[in-house]
């Protein structure tokens, strides 16, 4: 039954007539029953860092003779931010760049480590000094999950297989060998890979039928040997709507090869022509939102038809690259794909993070692209300076849904209306955590009304309410090295909870998260 009304909440929010209802002056929630819900996992809420740009070398890396403090090469306030975050999982080393990179290129003494060319993004000569040690040793100082992307576009199979074993075994063998010599005796355990990157383009341009046979190949050739559960692989999904490649992943590999299939999905305006990341107007905006809610019709979708042919659910969708995509800030290597975060990335990180939240019982994974200095990033760095960008705050206000009980919810929701189209102006996603704790997430992307939502908890058991808010003057709002807080999260109060009644109004543009308890 809950499975049921959180379905029916979706519909709710497609119907093209939900603008009949947009002059009511109150929206009502109403929470179903959480019986059989799934929990939302923590992973949902994972970050990407690939050899681009300045994400991993003038970013997370700023080697062991930097005067920027730091552990072992890498910044110590940017793991103090992404532990305050509670990130699960990070994804490395790509992206496009996995199925160029050869792991041993990255490990043993650093002046003997080969250089690079990195010919996707911006032609700059790497030296190798940020391997898998590092990559590793950095996961386990986050208490975050690595996830490994193989190189499958130019890597062989025993390439892939011997990773795996330097990083794993803990027995006596070749790689195991190699790893204790490299200075590290007990194995990682790297539950989480990657086999392969975007197969369908830059992983190879494959056709479906044929990644399907390579996947099945490389997959059986990775011991999950020691790993408590064994290997999570996933494999190299479909771009937006490609239904037909996740329909061959599905039906073409052995469901026991197989535990997760990965999607990307990009909120861009148009490829050619991306658009500014701070001067952009209102219609830009709303084909940014446009372009945000569709991940809802995409796992809905996508998840169709994965339960054809799994409807068990065994399989699992990882979104394990998503977020806002524009024009590079002007001056700066268009390789590198630096940009700013404003609110319009704020509005971008709720609204989608909601959709994951209400799609638990088949969304596991996913990945912010990306998390420091590309992209949506939360974190941007200039020499020894750093700031949270305000999607850094709506994930830090998220994190309360990491392994909580989702509470489904129906509602009808308002129309925000621009250049003729229109789109539900509100997402809402709610949990239970293990300590009883109520938490609801409420994005009103529309960007000059407020909108009044009610919700009933007297059924919950909530007597005491309290709530953060995340928003600004303009959509355009941002942080800058100048301004480090210009935009931050600050105490809500404008709501009032009478005979168990929750009165809510949220202002435009704006991210609230309410805790009950």
């Amino acid at each position: 039954m809950a499975m049921g009304v959180a379905l029916l909440f979706v519909f709710f929010l497609s119907l093209p007539g939900a603008g009949l209802h947009a002059q009511k002056a109150v929206t009502e929630i109403t929470i179903g029953d959480a019986g059989g819900s799934p929990l939302i996992s923590r992973h949902i809420y994972g970050h990407f860092a690939e050899h681009l740009g300045r994400c991993i070398y003038d970013g997370f890396y700023v080697g062991d003779s930097s005067l920027i403090p730091n552990k072992a090469g890498v910044r110590n306030d940017i793991i103090a931010a992404l532990k305050e975050l509670e990130i699960p999982n990070l994804r490395w080393p790509g992206g496009c760049f996995a199925d160029t990179y050869h792991w041993k290129d990255g490990i043993g003494p650093r002046e003997d480590r080969p250089t690079i060319v990195n010919t996707w993004w911006g032609g700059v000569t790497e030296d190798n000094s940020f391997g898998t040690h590092d990559f590793l040793n950095l996961c386990e100082a986050l208490e975050a999950e690595p996830y490994l992307s193989g190189n499958v576009g130019s890597g062989a199979v025993q390439e892939l297989a011997d990773w795996v074993q330097y990083v794993n075994y803990d027995g006596q063998s070749p790689m195991s060998d190699l790893r204790v010599q490299n200075g590290r005796k007990e194995p990682w355990k790297v539950r989480y890979w990657g086999v392969g990157n975007e197969a369908w383009g830059c992983g190879g341009h494959m056709r479906a039928e044929y990644y399907a046979d390579i996947y099945r190949k490389y997959a059986t050739f990775m011991s999950g040997a020691g790993v408590e559960g064994g290997l999570y692989r996933i494999a190299s999904g479909a771009s937006d709507d490609d239904y037909h490649w996740t329909e061959v992943l599905m039906r073409d590999i052995p469901h026991r090869l197989l535990q997760g299939v990965a999607l990307h999905h990009y909120s861009v305006i148009d490829w050619g022509n991306k658009g500014s990341s701070v001067d952009f107007s209102e219609q830009q905006y709303f084909d940014i939102m446009e372009r945000s809610w569709l991940m809802e019709e995409l796992i809905q979708k996508h998840s169709a038809i994965m339960d054809t042919y799994d409807p068990e659910k065994k399989v699992d969708l990882v979104v394990d690259e998503w977020g806002g995509w524009y024009d590079v800030i002007p001056g700066t290597n268009p390789g590198f794909l630096y940009q700013q975060n404003t609110i319009r990335d704020a509005m971008i990180a709720g609204l989608v993070l909601n959709i994951f939240n209400n799609h638990a019982d088949r969304v596991k994974m996913a990945n912010l692209a990306q998390t420091v200095n590309v992209l949506q990033a939360v974190i941007l760095t200039e020499g020894e300076k750093m700031i949270r960008t305000p999607t850094y705050h709506v994930m830090n206000m998220y994190k309360v849904h990491q392994d909580a009980r989702l509470l489904p919810l129906t509602f009808e929701s308002p129309n925000y209306e621009a250049g003729g189209k229109s789109l539900p102006a509100l997402s809402v996603s709610a949990s239970m955590d293990e300590d009883d704790r109520l938490h609801i997430s409420f994005v009103n992307i529309d960007a000059s009304r407020a909108h009044t939502v009610q919700l009933p908890l007297a059924a919950l058991g909530v007597a005491k309410l309290s709530a953060q808010i995340l928003t600004g003057a303009r959509l355009q709002d941002h942080n800058s090295f100048d301004q480090p807080e210009a935009v931050r999260p600050a105490g809500f109060s404008n709501f009032s909870y009478r005979k168990g009644i929750l009165e809510l109004e949220l202002p435009p543009h704006s991210v609230v998260v309410l805790a009950g308890e």
